[in-house]
């Protein structure tokens, strides 16, 4: 039997990344489902997880665009001709191995972010007309503040359908004999064969760590403005 081709995909930054944006999504719906603690109300609480949310969104953003070759926009992303190709081929169960995101999967992933980055930019201009006022409250009027709001619950219900429909994506893989939890956890996805996107990272470690450190920076001070 011949040797499993062994390729890094997903870099230490996407799945700390990825990891981060699990934990702060799940606090967050659970601060929508708590009472007040004597020190804290749900609400700020929240408020602070969507602050986590858009500074790793921020990373997420331009390491999409400046990060390692598995972990970019261009590499993953394919016309819709394409993913309604992988999807016929996916449902005769002969879909073709790709390293990255596969073209449907990539398309959901796009989805996804825009959903999330949606919901966590609205709840900037929001407030609970009684103890908490979002940081950019104060930019619009109290009927585009409601719009938004409204905006914010529906996206929610929105999300739920996403994580949904992402963790079936993984139930489908995993029965294609592709362990996609265990690859987000490792890096390391291994293949039978060449996936059809393998392809070599044109940047040294260095850079990438330059880059990282730069990403990081600019997604904390993100964080960092809105919390204070």
């Amino acid at each position: 039997m011949p040797d499993k081709v062994a390729i890094e995909v997903w870099d230490r930054w996407i799945r700390l990344f990825h990891w981060g944006l699990v934990l702060a999504i799940l606090f967050s719906f659970y601060t929508t489902k708590t009472s007040a603690t004597p020190f804290l109300f749900p609400i700020e609480v929240h408020a602070q997880a969507g602050y986590l949310v858009i500074g790793l969104l921020v990373f997420r953003w331009l390491w999409g665009v400046l990060g390692s070759i598995y972990a970019r926009f261009q590499t993953f992303l394919y016309p819709p001709t394409k993913a309604m190709t992988y999807s016929k081929a996916l449902i005769k169960r002969k879909p073709s191995a790709y390293a990255s995101h596969n073209p449907l999967g990539g398309w959901m992933v796009v989805v996804m972010l825009l959903s999330l980055t949606f919901q966590a930019v609205s709840g900037l201009f929001l407030s609970d007309d009684i103890f908490f006022q979002a940081p950019l409250y104060s930019l619009v009027n109290d009927a585009t503040s409601s719009q938004l709001r409204t905006l914010h619950q529906w996206n929610s219900d929105f999300l739920l359908i996403l994580i949904g429909l992402h963790l079936v994506g993984l139930i489908v893989h995993r029965l294609l004999g592709e362990p996609l939890l265990a690859a987000m956890l490792a890096g390391t996805k291994r293949f039978n064969q060449q996936p059809v996107d393998a392809r070599s990272e044109p940047l040294n470690a260095a850079m990438l760590r330059l880059r990282a450190l730069g990403c990081l920076l600019i997604a904390a001070g993100v964080v960092v403005w809105l919390w204070f």
